[in-house]
């Protein structure tokens, strides 16, 4: 026992094993136990490169929800939560712990998920490997040394990529499993070593746990401007959530998920998990610092053996790759980490097909209609198989994430925005000039000025002109910026074929939005863009 060690141990979970048990340890020895045990190396600069084996994203086929009374009439079934029978839990489960049982070393990690003290979860992290107890620690809220003695777990997660599942006896797909038990509160990973499976668990515990309790919980990123106006920036991986709430002039609640109650918009989180792949000194500033800052874990990243210096444009492993790394290593982070009710909600899209607007206006019914629609660009890398973005239609920006039903999120955030009357924002990342492959990613100082009008309220002042296609606003001409790119159209070397391209990703919209019209008011249907006669 330590002044690190709970009195609540896996005992009293009816968890048995003969294996030392290293508990709540910190950065430094989590480091130097991953370094002898061989799980990663030192750059240059001290971070921590690991290598996540044959999985380098999430394996989005393998995951699967215990249907029971809890979930039967709760979670939205279907291909993202597949559905697992108890008797196949019950073999799942017995395997798992008869597999714990005989490790010789394991970790554990007692941790918050939520940084407001009335909606957080107590989640224990116990791991096979000493750093993902490091990424799990960086990642979620970091309780008080004084808080460890007295936590009892809520949820437990087991992480054991030495497992492997069997298929017919347990009910899934593969012999990589992510098994989720909202009854028993247990997860259970096996046969992965890619960390984000922990994180997106512990989202997925707080996207079902939530609603209930009146409060939305979002796939977001969040800050604080000098006016003391909160931010949030809906989006899937690679479409700008962390690069653009890193903001050195805006004070940063958080890179990723977030909750938005009566009183506050909370982090889930107590760190940051960033996309690495090109990533620059004069791009992205605050985050590449913190490629060279001791305690922060590379993913995949490539790197000389002899001068241990990393090349971020490297892609050959994966175009996902990753960093780690506490929050308060951005500066200007808040302290408490949360902030006031937004001012201003962003929806970020990387639209592969060239031919939204980098920044337009939306009226509440809009807003609505592009929170369910969740249309981006999956981005290379970003899951398993996916090579080269493809457009996609993700439910409230994280349909991967989200157990109830996509009108529960909507309702949730139409509620909101009514209250609160913030403004709203549909932002393109993606490509300009063309198609992907064709045209070229949107210029990120063009993006910035755009958010930075935005957000200052500037933005509302200037002249708009309505998109032929969407029938949102689109600004004509912004201080700063190319007006060429305001007006996607005159970007395109042929403009015949952006009009054939805009009418497909317009009956794209149309054809997805018809599994959410009849759950929805009129004003909504409404607001969504219009097939062509």
């Amino acid at each position: 026992m330590t002044e690190r060690s709970p009195a609540h141990q896996l005992d009293a979970q009816g968890i048995e094993t003969a294996a030392s048990i290293h508990w709540n340890l910190t950065t430094a020895p989590l480091v130097e136990m991953a370094i002898q045990r061989g799980e990663g190396q030192l750059t240059k600069d001290g971070a921590l490169l690991v290598d996540t084996g044959k999985f380098t994203g999430r394996s989005v086929k393998d995951k699967f929800v215990v249907r029971d009374a809890t979930t039967e009439d709760t979670v939205n079934w279907g291909k993202i939560n597949q559905p697992m029978t108890g008797e196949h839990w019950a073999n799942l489960k017995a395997d798992f712990l008869a597999a714990l049982k005989g490790q010789k070393e394991l970790f554990a990690a007692d941790l918050y998920g939520g940084s407001q003290p009335e909606y957080r979860v107590n989640v224990r992290v116990i791991t096979q490997m000493a750093w993902h107890s490091l990424f799990v620690r960086t990642l979620l809220v970091r309780p008080e040394a004084d808080e460890l003695a007295g936590f009892e777990p809520e949820y437990t997660i087991i992480n054991l990529p030495s497992f492997k599942a069997d298929p017919e006896r347990h009910g899934c797909r593969s012999d990589t499993i992510i098994a989720v038990n909202l009854t028993e509160k247990l997860i259970l990973i096996g046969n992965t070593e890619y960390s984000g499976e922990m994180k997106k668990g512990v989202f997925g515990l707080l996207n079902f746990l939530l609603p209930a309790q009146g409060v939305m919980p979002m796939h977001c990123s969040a800050n604080i401007g000098a006016d003391g106006k909160s931010a949030i920036f809906f989006g899937l991986s690679g479409t700008g959530k962390t690069t653009l709430s890193a903001d050195a002039s805006r004070t940063l609640i958080g890179d990723d998920e977030h909750g938005w109650s009566d009183t506050a918009v909370f982090n889930f989180e107590g760190g940051c998990y960033a996309k690495m792949i090109n990533l620059s000194a004069e791009g992205e500033p605050e985050i590449y610092a913190t490629t060279k800052m001791f305690g922060t874990i590379l993913e995949n990243v490539a790197m000389d053996e002899e001068t241990r210096e990393l090349d971020f444009s490297d892609a050959s492993k994966t175009e996902n790759t990753r960093g780690a790394y506490p929050i308060d290593y951005i500066p200007n982070t808040s302290d408490e980490n949360l902030g006031p009710p937004p001012s201003t909600i962003i929806f970020l899209t990387a639209d592969a097909f060239g031919v939204l607007p980098p920044i337009s206006r939306l009226t509440p019914d809009q807003a609505m209609y592009h929170f369910l629609s969740g249309y981006t660009a999956k981005v290379a890398g970003t899951e398993i198989g996916v090579t080269e973005p493809e457009a996609t239609f993700s439910t409230c920006f994280g349909a991967a994430f989200m157990p109830r039903r996509p009108t529960v999120y909507g309702n949730l955030l139409k509620e909101r925005i009514a209250r609160g009357g913030a403004d709203c924002w549909l932002v393109n990342t993606g490509w300009t000039g063309g198609k992907y492959g064709t045209g070229k990613r949107m210029p990120i100082k063009a993006t910035r000025a755009l958010l930075n009008a935005a957000l200052d309220g500037s933005l509302n002042d200037v002249e708009f002109r309505k998109d032929e296609n969407f029938g949102f606003e689109v600004p004509v001409a912004v201080p700063g910026v190319d007006s060429a790119i305001l007006d996607p159209r005159s970007t395109w070397a042929d403009m015949d074929d952006y009009d054939r391209t805009a009418a497909k990703l317009v009956d794209l919209f149309v054809d997805n939005f018809a599994q959410f019209a009849e759950h929805v008011e009129e004003g909504v249907k409404a607001a969504g863009p219009k097939v062509a006669a």
